[in-house]
């Protein structure tokens, strides 16, 4: 395609989408459109305010929708990996996939793909997309923006006239969430290519001792171990992907900034570790006669705060999310104890560093206390990723186009992003959530700042399709 072609396309779409933030009236928009353009607009297309407005009230009631698929009372949502909420919730995705006349399909694993052709469909695709499971308890607003607002942006798209040079795909990730096997990301995580994940699904079992394999049969997803291997990428499907998200943190409305770009994805690593004592009762041990497993987890949990800290960066975060004691007795002095430790830094030694720390802390914590350091096991310990530059100048030229003021950011959260990074160049798109809360019920975005993520969106992936 001519690149004065191409230009003109874009900056068209961006006039139809600023244009209505401002206000004009259709009639002014369409000679204005045609003056530029240097061609009639088509009556076959709706008429440009109409078609270029985000249908904000649209998106808000689809988000409420699928908030009520839940294991758990409104405000909160609770969409486990494959329960009948989320096949449910699926059902739901597919529908609108459908409406939006996008081709649907599924992989071995449940990941949904809705792709609008493009005239070249022998191209590399453009991607977009997120989740929509939920952990216990949380929010409504969670990855699912990504997934809503990607369908609400294709809309946007086809009813403004635009013609795809590549095709455009909104994915719907499987379990970005780890609550039923521990494995964040999931599908993402498969699609990149991740052999050691295809293996060890064979063989994994959530808290009640349901396989993975029967957990997916459960939810109509009948596969033989080998189907796995179906769900990687081949090479270059994806020209490029970007995932629009709410920020989970603070800083885009702290500061007033409707849109954050980001450039790198923090690494994240999880670890399990596990402390065996003696036990007793609580009346009759007397304290130096203890090895209390209760107490090496609390002081390692200590430990983890310290190391965290005394990295020198403020990007260098940790948490210990989960703390079991067992037998769990008020009178019983705890006989083993269960961690389970979240470490994130964008650099990725240095977050290494910490965990190295955090494991000499937990082999001294066993000695001095005489407890037993039963398991000190690393699951996983994922590399960062950076945006390309390719996509985040396309976000660029978006915000700018649209008269969005923006902002760089890193996401210190990680997203299926960083796993489709590992395929694809990769962008995000931050829009502002209610004093950061996520993962909670009381998360919450706007409909003027979704309507300005899926405007940024909308216009990122017309660019790049036309590239």
């Amino acid at each position: 395609m001519p690149s004065e072609s191409k230009a003109s396309r874009l900056l068209l779409l961006a006039f139809l989408l600023v244009g209505v933030a401002a206000g004009h009236d259709d009639a002014a928009m369409r000679r204005t459109m045609e003056e530029f353009a240097g061609f009639p607009v088509s009556d076959d297309v709706e008429g440009p305010f109409t078609a270029s407005r985000v249908d904000s009230e649209g998106l808000q009631r689809q988000i409420d929708e699928l908030a009520s698929f839940s294991d758990s009372p409104a405000p909160s949502v609770t969409r486990v990996l494959y329960s009948d909420k989320d096949v449910q919730a699926r059902r739901y995705i597919k529908g609108i996939m459908n409406q939006r006349g996008l081709a649907v399909r599924e992989d071995a694993v449940g990941n949904i793909f809705g792709c609008w052709e493009g005239s070249e469909p022998g191209l590399g695709t453009v991607g977009t997309g997120s989740h929509v499971d939920a952990i216990p308890f949380s929010g409504k607003y969670d990855g699912v923006v990504g997934v809503l607002g990607a369908l609400e942006a294709i809309r946007l798209l086809k009813r403004s006239g635009f013609q795809p040079k590549r095709s455009l795909e909104v994915i719907m990730f499987t379990s970005e969430e780890p609550t039923r096997f521990g494995i964040s990301c999931l599908g993402s995580r498969l699609m990149a290519g991740i052999e050691e994940l295809a293996q060890s699904l064979r063989k994994v079992v959530d808290n009640q001792n349901v396989s993975f394999l029967d957990a997916a049969q459960s939810a109509g997803y009948k596969m033989d171990p080998e189907d796995l291997h179906s769900v990687f990428l081949k090479k270059d499907s994806y020209s490029a992907f970007i995932e629009l998200h709410i920020e989970q943190g603070p800083i885009l409305e702290k500061e007033g900034i409707p849109i954050g770009i980001v450039t790198a994805i923090a690494a994240p690593a999880s670890l399990m570790v596990e402390f065996e004592g003696n036990g007793g009762h609580a009346g009759a041990v007397l304290m130096p006669a203890r090895n209390d497993a209760g107490l090496a987890a609390a002081e390692l949990a200590l430990a983890v705060e310290k190391h965290v800290l005394e990295s020198g960066s403020i990007d260098t975060v940790g948490t210990v999310g989960i703390l079991q004691l067992h037998p769990g007795a008020i009178n019983s002095i705890p006989s083993k104890s269960h961690l389970e430790i979240d470490v994130r830094d964008i650099d990725e030694k240095r977050r290494n560093d910490v965990i190295e720390k955090i494991r000499q802390a937990a082999t001294e914590i066993s000695k001095n206390r005489g407890v037993v350091l039963s398991e000190f096991n690393i699951i996983n310990k994922d590399p960062p990723a950076l945006s390309d530059k390719s996509v985040v100048d396309a976000m660029e030229f978006a915000v700018k186009q649209l008269n969005l003021d923006y902002k760089k950011m890193i996401s210190r959260a990680y997203h299926d992003s960083l796993f489709m990074a590992r395929v694809s160049p990769m962008g995000m798109i931050f829009i502002p959530c209610y004093k950061g809360y996520s993962h909670k019920p009381e998360e919450y975005a706007s409909p003027e700042d979704m309507s300005n993520g899926v405007k940024v969106l909308a216009l990122t992936m017309a660019k790049l399709s036309l590239e």
